[in-house]
């Protein structure tokens, strides 16, 4: 006979006892005064007598208790202060509900951050002392995700199959390569293009309990292309190129902005794609002459590899392409449908770079939305700005790490490993 499955879960087939929060007790309580029997309150709440008992001999202390919602026991070590916090936070997210704006876990802990700080500002505060060291931590996030029942969902609003044969063997060519020709890390460069939806609202927030969907909303989906580019050891960081929609937009006119001064080269085309004329342009007025002042700089050898895929915005021809002037750099073409597997910028540096962007752009929001009037929705759709979206874009390449840079060549070039250079 085969053994009795066991139930997720459960410890020995025995079902974990669920916790009742301080609220529902209230309503047990509520309900007896109210003339209910003790053995209707359990069945109704499928809870033993002896808790239900437990629970209104309780009674004074729960029905004086003033704790946020989802607080399961009461404990004298919990500051009142952080009750109110999580009451005032729970609040503040049913407004954003309300007004349909988005919400996520950086912006609820900015929030409850604030809060906090509000509260200790204004007398009389309790417990202060005991909550000086609230830092609104994921923790914290996930204890307070579970006592309230907020849950994420999304608003409604190419995988193409990878050749690890051929990967394998560029692998191999590349490293036979490099080691032949001489080049270190701080030599060996890498490129690559990506999408950004720089207005559009995460198809994810934070609700409450009660409500299971959100109304539909329309996303704002202004796209630009960006091309990033950074060298195996990390330290060498190349100006994006930046290609939009529109060559001058009103933000310029009205800023007096000079595009030559911005922190990206900018472009620009209809479909905001790199075409081959705007990324020679790049490679012989951005990454040429960085790239020869930061060897010369550092006393290395005039010499530079480029690493990057084969996009049609990729001349083929690349090297026959170039003058004498740039004769310093060689260029190696990833092999088809290798990408995902070995592409440099797509091994978390992409992924990485946005997750900046956002962090850094929700806490503008926050900032913004917090001391105005505006909504998410109206702040993004009429007061947040290409100009904006430039200064986010700096910040959050200068903030991807070396190691993230590094690590990234693990794959490809497994014997890489970036030494500390001397200046002279």
């Amino acid at each position: 006979m085969a053994p009795k499955k066991v139930k997720s879960g459960s410890v020995s087939g025995v079902k974990k006892p669920k916790r009742i929060t301080v609220e529902t007790k209230k309503e047990i309580i509520a309900k007896h005064e109210n003339g209910a029997r003790v053995s209707d309150l359990a069945m109704q709440y499928n809870m033993a007598k002896l808790t239900t008992c437990t629970t209104l001999k309780n009674k004074e202390a729960l029905k004086a208790a003033d704790v946020a919602k989802g607080v399961t026991i009461l404990m004298k070590q919990r500051p009142k202060l952080l009750d109110e916090v999580e009451k005032l936070l729970l609040v503040w997210i049913n407004q954003k509900e309300l007004a349909g704006d988005s919400v996520n876990e950086t912006i609820i802990c900015e929030k409850a951050l604030h809060i906090h700080h509000d509260l200790l500002a204004t007398p009389p505060s309790t417990s202060i002392a005991s909550v000086e060291e609230f830092k609104a931590s994921r923790g914290w996030f996930d204890k307070f995700r579970q006592r309230t029942r907020i849950h994420s969902v999304i608003r409604h609003g190419e995988a193409a199959s990878s050749d690890k044969k051929a990967a394998e063997d560029f692998e191999k060519e590349f490293n036979k390569f490099v080691e032949d020709e001489g080049y270190v890390s701080h030599q060996v460069f890498n490129c690559d293009e990506t999408g950004l939806f720089w207005k559009k609202m995460p198809k994810r927030t934070y609700i409450t309990q009660e409500k299971k969907t959100l109304p539909d909303h329309k996303q704002m989906k202004d796209r630009l292309t960006l091309l990033l580019c950074a060298n195996a050891s990390g330290d060498c960081k190349i100006k994006p190129l930046l290609v939009y929609h529109s060559e001058n937009p009103r933000v310029f006119k009205l800023n007096n902005m000079l595009k030559a001064k911005l922190l990206v080269m900018w472009r620009a085309n209809s479909k905001a794609w790199v075409t081959r004329m705007i990324f020679m342009e790049w490679l012989t007025k951005v990454f040429a002459p960085a790239v020869r002042e930061y060897l010369e700089t550092n006393n290395l050898p005039l010499k530079c590899l480029l690493v990057m895929d084969n996009a049609p915005a990729h001349p083929p021809n690349l090297k026959e392409d170039l003058d004498l002037e740039y004769d310093f750099i060689k260029v190696k073409f990833l092999p088809p449908s290798t990408t995902p597997l070995i592409q440099r910028m797509d091994q978390n540096v992409i992924a990485n770079f946005k997750k900046l962007y956002t962090k850094a752009l929700f806490a503008r929001c926050f900032q913004v939305t917090n001391d105005t009037d505006l909504n998410l929705g109206q702040y993004w759709k009429d007061h947040f700005n290409i100009l904006h979206c430039i200064s986010l874009i700096d910040k959050a390449w200068n903030e991807v790490s070396f190691r993230t840079l590094q690590s990234a060549w693990r794959k490809l070039w497994p014997d890489c490993e970036p030494e500390r250079l001397r200046r002279f």
